[in-house]
């Protein structure tokens, strides 16, 4: 990885859905699905489906910020999943499907609580923002069938009803920054 490059970790719901957006956006170089902020080391989908392994479902991405903004990545996110339910995103519910921006330095940090805040005084949402801000830790990726899973499986039944109008939303929202 360039030493230009940064790497930020959010959860909004389920990693397919995030992931699908995120692989359309210019100057994000890498998107992984995988499990994050848990207690324990190396865990499966198995594991984290229980709830018990107090993972969320994340998409780390890799992105030069020379190419596009933290902030408007986080701008994406808040409008590709709904920030105000807690533990749920749609007909997700669980604690891995919770909100999160999982951010790998202090200044990540300071930006994620710029937007948070600006979105929270905004009145954009009627409920309040449950969206989590912590330091990234014991992050997993997720086995190789959820890599790239809308690419390889668009028109399941999941991807079709969830993941397609996500990134369709998107597309619309943030044309600048689609890739072609």
């Amino acid at each position: 990885m360039s030493a230009q490059y940064q790497t930020i970790t959010l959860g909004g719901g389920c990693f397919w859905c995030t992931e699908a957006v995120y692989v359309k956006v210019k100057g994000i170089f890498d998107v992984e699905s995988g499990y994050c902020n848990g207690h324990v080391q190396r865990p499966s989908y198995e594991q984290i489906c229980t709830g018990q392994t107090g993972h969320a479902e994340v998409v780390k991405l890799v992105f030069d910020p020379a190419l596009i903004s933290l902030r408007d990545i986080l701008e994406i996110f808040f409008v590709i999943h709904d920030p105000t339910t807690l533990n749920a995103q749609g007909n997700d519910h669980g604690t891995q499907y919770r909100s999160g921006i999982y951010f790998s330095s202090p200044p990540q940090q300071q930006v994620a609580q710029v937007v948070l805040d600006e979105l929270e005084a905004s009145g954009t949402y009627r409920r309040p923002i449950v969206t989590e801000l912590l330091p990234l830790s014991n992050y997993w990726p997720a086995e190789g069938y959820h890599q790239d899973y809308f690419a390889r499986n668009p028109h399941q039944g999941y991807c079709l009803a969830v993941a397609a109008p996500k990134v369709a939303k998107f597309r619309k929202t943030f044309a600048r920054l689609a890739l072609d």
